[in-house]
């Protein structure tokens, strides 16, 4: 089956944009080493990587590094909505860190099943300049009940920044 030309260009600049924003080594064109990409946890489940380990973020939502850990971003996805929010984290992985990024948006890329999500600046009070710190945007197969795995990318103040998340099970509602 041919991936659409757009998908793939996407997910190779994400592998380019991921080497410069979190791993150690260079990464391959194709995707980055499995020991250099960003991991991530929820609701409370921490998985050591290379770097350190995320709990649950603030909104209940998986985590991702950015940038070595100046920033987090974190995947929320509201299945009856078909919605993803993500929210800008700084190191800390609870406050909120407004950013400019180019064009106001980021872009959501979820592996399986494979599609595409912009998500535009949904500014939070007392954010403005162009800067947020939340992002959102719709699809229908965010309306499928599964644990997502993917990539957050966007520039910030034209730095590339990209990092990988995957959902985990939770005890309270796991995804089937």
């Amino acid at each position: 089956m041919t991936r659409p030309m757009g998908l793939t260009a996407v997910a190779i600049f994400a592998s380019a944009i991921y080497s410069v924003g979190c791993s150690q080594a260079p990464a391959p064109a194709k995707a980055p080493p499995k020991a250099a990409t960003a991991k991530s946890s929820d609701h409370g489940h921490s998985h050591n990587d290379d770097h350190h380990s995320h709990g649950a973020g603030p909104h209940d939502g998986t985590l991702a590094d950015w940038g070595g850990g100046k920033y987090h971003v974190e995947f929320t996805v509201d299945h009856d909505k078909k919605e993803a929010v993500i929210y800008v984290l700084g190191s800390d992985e609870k406050t909120a860190a407004p950013v400019k990024t180019a064009d106001g948006k980021l872009l959501l890329t979820i592996r399986e099943p494979a599609f595409q999500v912009e998500l535009v600046a949904r500014p939070l009070a007392g954010e403005g300049d162009g800067k947020s710190s939340c992002y959102g945007g719709t699809h229908e197969s965010l309306g499928i009940i599964r644990e997502f795995t993917g990539t957050i990318s966007g520039e910030v103040d034209g730095t590339p920044f990209a990092g990988e998340f995957a959902e985990q099970p939770h005890g309270d509602h796991d995804h089937k």
